[in-house]
């Protein structure tokens, strides 16, 4: 049976999603292309994780492996985990320290750089074959990405002509990311990694969708950590890339906007009190969900922190990769105040198994129907900075830049 071509971008606009681009193996293979290896900067990791000199931390781009390397001069270079010679993965460790990478096939051996030092064989052996006279290591080291290391996260872009990162994020965006990451050490306190059966863009609509907030949880609804009637703002950067979602915590009580939040339940109580105890410790606001193009969401709910890494696995499957974190200041109680929070977020939290469960059911939905499309025009039709978050303005902006590179 012969393929039929992409649909084209409804006449709407971004006012409207053409479902064909969560299930398009086209799509995919041009998001790779122009998003992933683009010019992205893309996160692969917190600074905490390779301390060292010599530590490592394997991890992925889109779909490309990679791994993030502190070598002897204390600088993050990223490389493909991709031997120079036939492709071989020849990192095959989450993290780990080393001194050189060999390939467990034919040992090339390459320094903390990426370039390759050590070709077993290359001249031959009794004067019989070898590596032909002209063949110049320095052509064949390991292909290496641009990386940026901003108070303790690090990045890495595939285009050598990426924007600056401080450009890339925007004035707003930047201050967004600074109020988490001040400067201040880092210290990871756990891992999270779940393997979602939905489209990569869905995750990202999700975290950029207030409007659903005080719908489907019954737990943020209930104990008022995020809901329509709390003081709340979206923000966005110049392209619509970059977003956040933005709330201050309200009361468990009964409120006449609560009346169409079906996931409200005023009876519910905890058995245990001290998860919604936590410390005010960023003044301004208690929740912060900030979006990052094209793989990153960091989250501060409470004293809860944590980074969450998207991974693609084809159009309808993707990894979501949570790393909890605090600072090298906290005290043994705010450690644990951090633990007990991370509860409400993971696969399993209280909160963000309802998000795994109801993409599924998305692309369930999506996937019989390519020609049609998804409406998004709660809040307007355009996109822009908005004081509530009755509004699915964030997706609508994503959506407007998405197209641009993609040339959709």
């Amino acid at each position: 049976m012969e393929r039929s071509e992409p649909q084209r971008w409804h006449a709407m606009g971004i006012a409207r999603v053409p479902y064909h681009i969560y299930t398009d193996p086209q799509i995919y293979v041009r998001e790779q292309e122009r998003i992933f290896c683009g010019k992205s900067w893309n996160y692969v990791g917190l600074s905490a994780e390779i301390p060292n000199l010599g530590d490592f931390k394997r991890t992925v781009i889109g779909d490309k492996p990679v791994v993030v390397i502190r070598d002897n001069e204390g600088k993050a270079n990223v490389v493909e985990n991709r031997c120079a010679h036939r492709g071989v993965q020849f990192c095959q460790k989450p993290f780990g320290h080393a001194n050189e990478f060999m390939c467990p096939y034919h040992q090339w051996t390459y320094n903390l750089k990426g370039d390759l030092i050590g070709v077993p064989f290359r001249r031959g052996v009794k004067q019989q074959g070898g590596m032909p006279a002209d063949f110049d290591v320095k052509q064949h080291g390991l292909r290496k990405l641009k990386v940026h290391e901003r108070h303790g996260v690090i990045f890495a872009a595939f285009a050598d002509d990426v924007e600056p990162f401080e450009q890339y994020l925007g004035e707003s965006m930047l201050k967004l990311f600074d109020r988490v990451f001040d400067g201040r050490s880092l210290t990871v306190l756990g891992y999270s990694r779940q393997l979602i059966p939905a489209n990569w863009k869905l995750m990202f609509e999700n975290i950029k969708d207030p409007y659903h907030a005080s719908l489907l949880h019954v737990f943020l609804v209930t104990f008022g950590l995020f809901r329509a009637d709390n003081p709340s703002k979206v923000r966005m950067d110049r392209t619509g890339r970059h977003g956040a979602l933005i709330s201050e915590k309200g009361e468990q009580k009964k409120t006449e906007d609560v009346a169409e939040m079906k996931s409200f339940r005023e009876q519910l109580k905890l058995a245990d009190p001290k998860l919604l105890e936590p410390v005010r410790e960023f003044p301004e606001y208690t929740v912060v969900m900030l979006t990052l193009w094209p793989n990153l969401i960091i989250q501060q709910q409470s004293n809860t922190l944590a980074t969450r890494q998207l991974i693609t696995r084809g159009p309808g499957e993707f990894e979501l990769c949570w790393t909890f974190f605090g600072y090298a200041t906290d005290s043994e109680e705010m450690k644990q105040k951090r633990l007990r929070q991370a509860n409400l977020m993971g696969p399993a939290g209280f909160v963000s198994i309802d998000d795994s469960e109801v993409m599924k059911f998305s692309q369930d939905g999506i996937a019989p129907y390519p020609s049609e499309a998804g409406v998004m025009e709660m809040g307007g039709r355009d996109w822009r900075d908005e004081d509530h978050m009755v509004t699915e303005g964030v997706i609508r902006g994503f959506y407007d830049y998405y197209r641009k590179v993609m040339e959709l």
